[in-house]
């Protein structure tokens, strides 16, 4: 599961890189259950791959700049929503390469479609946007598995109760004990469930 904590070395393990609270711990910034604000977000699209995306999307149907924010949502399970700061200058980007084209109709915004180069491209990297869109597919199952807004509640109550605690400078080494065989114990009854 995740790494035990030493009684031994004192509670502020817990906060080092290794521990549970730590940056990358589950409870840390970089963890599921972890504030983001005071960390560094991973970034969800290397170089060119928000383009690659939303060329798929519209080679799949015409869309315009919301629905195809609101459709990489839907593949991250709701995680991530690219901005439209980054969406609508990278469609004029795929508009001026010639990958997409304003799609045929009277609707009041601006919707799209992939052009046959658009669609030839994609064919040529056929590999690199089905192993895009499995990750991005992957993202969303993995963030179901454990992102139900009452599972976020009651792991954020404890991260926080600990957090306090810690903190107050109040834990001598049979509280830190005590808290640790809790936390163990409640590790080991949902592990049974």
């Amino acid at each position: 599961m995740w790494p035990h904590v030493h009684v031994a070395g004192g509670w502020g393990d817990a906060f080092g890189a290794d521990g549970p609270f730590g940056p990358d711990g589950p409870f840390g910034p970089g963890g599921p259950f972890g504030k983001r604000g005071g960390g560094r977000r991973r970034r969800m699209f290397g170089a060119g791959e928000l383009r690659l995306v939303l060329l798929k999307l519209l080679e799949d149907e015409p869309r315009h700049g919301y629905e195809l924010i609101k459709a990489v949502e839907d593949l991250t399970g709701g995680s991530y929503a690219p901005s439209p700061g980054t969406v609508y200058p990278t469609l004029s980007l795929l508009e001026d390469e010639g990958a997409i084209t304003p799609a045929k109709g009277d609707e009041t915004r601006k919707a799209y479609e992939a052009t046959d180069a658009g669609r030839k491209e994609l064919e040529e990297r056929a590999e690199e946007v089905e192993r895009l869109m499995e990750r991005l597919a992957g993202h969303g199952e993995h963030r179901r598995a454990y992102a139900t807004p009452e599972m976020f509640r009651a792991v954020g109550n404890l991260a926080t109760v600990l957090k306090n605690r810690a903190r107050s400078g109040k834990l001598d080494d049979e509280t830190v004990r005590e808290i640790v065989d809790l936390v163990d114990e409640l590790a080991k009854k949902i592990e049974r469930l």
